[in-house]
């Protein structure tokens, strides 16, 4: 280990026994001999399109995004769960959803607060939690040591104690410290910087700590509703009024030349939920409701810029895992208030983007958040580890969210355990990455599942099977070759899709997907 990494490693401790230091902090693993355990910072969007960020061809301004893909890993075959709650469960847990009766997060489960804790880690959530607002289902309560954010899917970014016009009653959303409800929010309030800030502010206190941390920043933007600070809009306005089909074809033609997507997959027309941008009868509001999206996503990048800031300012950069991707892709919900008489962006308008819109945000891919074609499930992810990871790489191996869990046991030398809190824990489902950050080949998965409300899929290789529930049909796809899912192969290759269906329903049983018949 170089003297400077040693320094850097140090800068900011207060004085301590130098012994304790080097047990709590040294390991001997597999990614390198003696090395400091990382920090994890794990940054997660909610709602956002594989196309929206500058380095995977958006027209979005995404400056630190842009940099931090520039310094780290770009995968372009990254799988979320398509929808917030699934993806989140996940993602903390290693394994597959079970969406049987009770809550995501079961007694059998750990996760990667508990499980990063029992390694030695400081552990903190700030932003989004959407699995329990009460105990003991609170992100204190599953291992995270400080906890600030929204414990419900979505809220107004300006004041989230503002009643939610979509539920009956006006439903009030959680918003809580640790063990605290907030009710109160004051002048100036915006949940994206409120989540930036308590990031920034636990990178410097636990940096000033011996031990490694683990920081889960989930933020609620670019889900609805739209709003956008007026100094964030004003830079996109008028941007798009070129409509959602030009805005798609842009898109796709700077992810060829970055070399994300090969040009000899066709790109899909237009959804046929997404309507016709000619046949728009209020371009201007249309245009209005991609500008507050697109603003934002910039206001988060901001964000993430001070987040990427801090970690430099406690001299920690080159020893911390900085990740970043998104729960499912654009989302093309429709509400009450999506009408051009209600102006997006405002705080007492609880509009979206639609799904011509969600459209163009999942280029070069086929349908939307919940639906489990490619534009549902795919997700950008970056990752920055300087120690680790070669600077502006790509790579087209395969991932998944439940990797994550094994990937930082991995790297903080802790282990997964067999039991917690008196409860015997199922096995993990996902597989370490560890060997993808250094550049190597790994031995993926053999099979990938994927189910929400009736959209299923299943993944082996480069083929894939998927369901859409409006369809009722299995659609069989060679990805390698067609990965925007435009031949359907299913009448050519039936034995194929009677075998991998027959694994997607076995698979479906198991995890409570679907029940199994009497």
């Amino acid at each position: 280990m170089s003297v400077t990494r040693i320094l850097n490693f140090f800068k900011g401790f207060q004085s301590r026994c130098l012994v304790g230091v080097f047990t709590a902090v040294f390991w001997t693993g597999p990614v390198a001999e003696a090395q400091v355990r990382p920090n994890i910072v794990l940054i997660m969007c909610d709602d956002m399109g594989w196309s929206d960020i500058g380095c995977y061809g958006g027209d979005v301004r995404t400056p630190n995004l842009d940099r931090l893909a520039s310094e780290g890993l770009r995968f372009t075959q990254f799988y979320n769960c398509a929808k917030c709650t699934t993806t989140r469960a996940a993602l903390l847990t290693g394994q597959y959803p079970r969406q049987e009766s009770g809550p995501l997060l079961k007694e059998s489960m750990v996760t990667l607060g508990e499980a990063l804790g029992l390694a030695g880690y400081q552990t903190t959530l700030t932003g989004k939690w959407h699995l329990g607002a009460n105990a003991p289902r609170r992100p204190i309560d599953r291992g995270f040591q400080e906890y600030y954010g929204l414990m419900d899917g979505c809220c107004n970014f300006f004041d989230p104690s503002i009643p939610d016009p979509e539920f009956k009653g006006g439903r009030v959303r959680v918003f809580g410290h640790n063990e605290e409800r907030i009710t109160e929010f004051p002048e100036g309030f915006y949940t994206t910087d409120a989540f930036s800030d308590h990031a920034v502010d636990n990178i410097q206190r636990m940096s000033r700590q011996p031990e490694p941390f683990f920081l889960h920043v989930c933020y609620t933007a670019p889900h609805y509703p739209l709003h956008a600070p007026r100094e964030d809009i004003e830079k996109y306005e008028g941007q798009y009024k070129s409509g959602w089909e030009q805005l798609r074809k842009e898109r796709h033609a700077r992810q060829v030349r970055m070399g994300l997507v090969d040009p000899g997959w066709k790109l899909p027309p237009a959804d046929p939920e997404a309507g016709v941008w000619d046949d728009q009868v209020d371009k201007d509001w249309q245009d209005s409701r991609m500008a507050v999206y697109a603003a934002m996503i910039d206001r988060m990048d901001q964000g993430i810029g001070r987040i990427l800031n801090a970690i430099d300012d406690a001299g920690v950069r080159e020893n911390t895992m900085v990740l970043f991707l998104s729960d499912n892709g654009g989302c093309s919900e429709k509400y009450g208030h999506d009408s051009p008489e209600y102006e997006p962006g405002v705080e007492k308008n609880y509009t979206t983007c639609g799904p011509g819109w969600a459209f163009a945000q999942n280029t070069p891919f086929r349908r939307f958040k919940t639906w489990m074609h490619e534009g549902g499930i795919s997700t950008p992810l970056i990752v920055r580890w300087p120690s680790v990871v070669q600077p502006n790489t790509l790579t087209r191996q395969v991932g998944h969210i439940i990797d994550f869990m094994p990937t930082f046991l991995e790297a903080a030398g802790g282990e997964y355990p067999t039991e917690f809190n008196n409860h015997p824990i199922s096995p993990l489902e996902g597989k370490s990455l560890i060997p993808v950050f250094q550049g190597k080949m790994r031995q993926g998965h053999e099979t990938l599942w994927w189910e929400f409300t009736g959209n299923r899929a299943v993944r082996e290789g480069d083929w894939k099977l998927v369901w859409d529930k409006k369809l009722r049909e299995w659609e069989l796809y060679h990805l390698l070759h067609d990965r925007t899912e435009m031949t359907n192969l299913a009448q050519q290759y039936p034995d194929r899709v009677r075998a991998m269906a027959f694994s997607w329903n076995n698979w479906a049983i198991r995890t409570g997907a679907i029940k199994q018949s009497p």
